[in-house]
């Protein structure tokens, strides 16, 4: 089975330099995918790169399976934090695509959860097996995994209705004035930057609250605590850009000058709840902080600050002052 994709072009363009930045790859890889037969407009299959695209067109590409002797390598593993026979609670590095997508090339979440053998929901469609939310490549910390459909259904309606909560923690520049920052803004993909997406006019709605964990011993950086009332894409790293802040790390948001002192954009997903499909007992998970994020947090913060203020209630409680 192929893993399609479609796209609604929004203003005339040729059709290799649209697909180039859809798929974020290069005009010659979009080249070869057309030379296969793999591309079509408005459900004819396109004969050249240079096709000029109109108005509300729709492309679709058809991306090839990789064959069973080209399966990518799975040379990494991932910390399962809980697993029973309804779902499975992983803590995911920093660097791990959740999902295959025209443009991964490398080894996904859902590849070593295929590799493991580890049963999974087919709600989501072929690539997305067991997918109930997803982190950003660059994101560490908690998901769940729905291993049939019952527990994907019933997951999904709490991540709908907010009953399944999730909080992040982040290290940004420069700190927040408010103890509490609420942010709503409608997030699309930037029609300046089809890398990044933005709070522009026709986005779908989004809200984040932040609130002020610590500082920095030099005051320069700020831990903070993140609550989602939505899951947009990049929708913490969208909502801190409009307030000119910018998590350590982040080298598509943040400052174009690189920050040498972080290889990791230090935005992690800590704390994850929500009630048990099958036991519908309330069930919450913590995910250990990685070694490069916490070795960066000990270095500019104060060690015993940090060890108070990362408690996961602490966390969560600094969140109380606001009416949900």
């Amino acid at each position: 089975m192929n893993d399609i994709e479609s796209y609604v072009c929004e203003s005339p363009e040729r059709l290799d330099t649209f697909l180039a930045h859809k798929l974020n790859q290069s005009r010659s890889q979009v080249a070869q995918l057309i030379k296969k037969e793999c591309v079509f407009v408005d459900e004819k299959k396109v004969p050249r790169s240079g096709v000029k695209l109109k108005q509300n067109q729709i492309v679709r590409v058809e991306f090839p399976k990789v064959k069973e002797e080209e399966a990518l390598e799975i040379d990494f593993d991932v910390e399962v934090l809980f697993e029973d026979e309804n779902l499975l609670v992983i803590n995911k590095p920093t660097g791990l695509t959740v999902h295959p997508a025209p443009s991964v090339k490398e080894a996904t979440l859902v590849d070593w959860l295929k590799h493991k053998g580890i049963r999974l929901s087919t709600i989501s469609g072929e690539e997305r097996h067991g997918i109930v939310h997803r982190l950003d490549k660059g994101t560490s910390g908690v998901m769940v995994v729905a291993k049939n459909n019952e527990a994907h259904q019933a997951l999904s309606e709490q991540l709908q209705d907010k009953s399944m909560g999730r909080y992040y923690i982040a290290v940004i520049e420069p700190p927040l004035k408010d103890e509490i920052t609420i942010i709503e803004g409608p997030i699309k993909r930037s029609s300046n930057n089809r890398l990044k997406m933005a709070c522009e006019a026709g986005g779908k709605d989004a809200k984040t609250a932040f609130s002020q964990l610590c500082l920095s011993e030099d005051e320069k950086y700020q831990l903070i605590g993140c609550k989602l009332f939505t899951g947009r894409t990049h929708q913490i790293r969208v909502h801190l850009e409009t307030k000119s802040r910018h998590i350590v790390g982040d080298h598509l948001y943040g400052a174009v000058k690189k920050d040498a002192s972080s290889e990791r954009i230090l935005l992690h997903a800590y704390e994850l709840h929500f009630i048990h499909p099958m036991t519908n007992e309330m069930v919450s998970f913590v995910a250990p902080i990685e070694p490069k994020m916490k070795e960066f947090i000990f270095k500019k913060f104060d060690k015993e600050q940090i060890d108070e203020v990362t408690e996961p209630k602490f966390i969560i409680n600094s969140f109380n002052s606001l009416n949900n």
